[in-house]
């Protein structure tokens, strides 16, 4: 009985995730990007974990949308929260320095249809948030990139408060 149960909750967990929209995530020229440097591993690897980080924050924040929804985003620009500076220590690593100073910011475009493949909504967006270390809570407690995440699901709650991206 406890294995049936189990292979029922799992089977309507994944039918309710499989039924979310979904969002294909493009990355233009990371290694011209403004600010992705690392600070204590080489930036091929960085550069890898941040797309697959970034990619799974917008395929959390496409859960919100209606079953057979398409959001199409290519990422131009990101510039991390901080500043990678130089760290003279016994190790020879560097350091991201995060203040007020140094806020999160990213340039991407989109392109949301519903599920007949109509335009809905598309755009250019720089969004930033020069008050990051303000917010109360971190968005998901999932990414190394906190500030990043809270800026996108703060930029992506305000689209379907105006009611630019539709609301499961």
């Amino acid at each position: 009985m406890k294995k049936i149960c189990s292979i029922v909750f799992l089977a309507a967990a994944l039918s309710a995730q499989a039924q979310a929209g979904e969002v294909k995530v493009a990355w233009q020229e990371p290694e011209k990007f403004t600010d992705i440097r690392p600070s204590n591993e080489s930036k091929p690897d960085f550069q890898v974990r941040l797309i697959k980080e970034f990619d799974q924050i917008f395929a959390d924040l496409a859960k919100k949308l209606p079953d057979g929804y398409q959001w199409d985003v290519t990422v131009t620009d990101v510039d991390l929260a901080g500043d990678v500076r130089p760290f003279f220590h016994h190790t020879m690593n560097d350091v991201r320095v995060i203040k007020d100073l140094y806020w999160p910011r990213m340039s991407f475009n989109f392109d949301l249809k519903d599920e007949q493949g109509k335009s809905i909504a598309s755009g250019t967006e720089n969004v930033k948030d020069m008050s990051f270390l303000f917010h109360v809570g971190v968005a998901s407690g999932h990414s190394n990139f906190q500030y990043e995440e809270q800026m996108l699901r703060d930029w992506f709650g305000k689209q379907q408060r105006d009611k630019v991206f539709p609301t499961r």
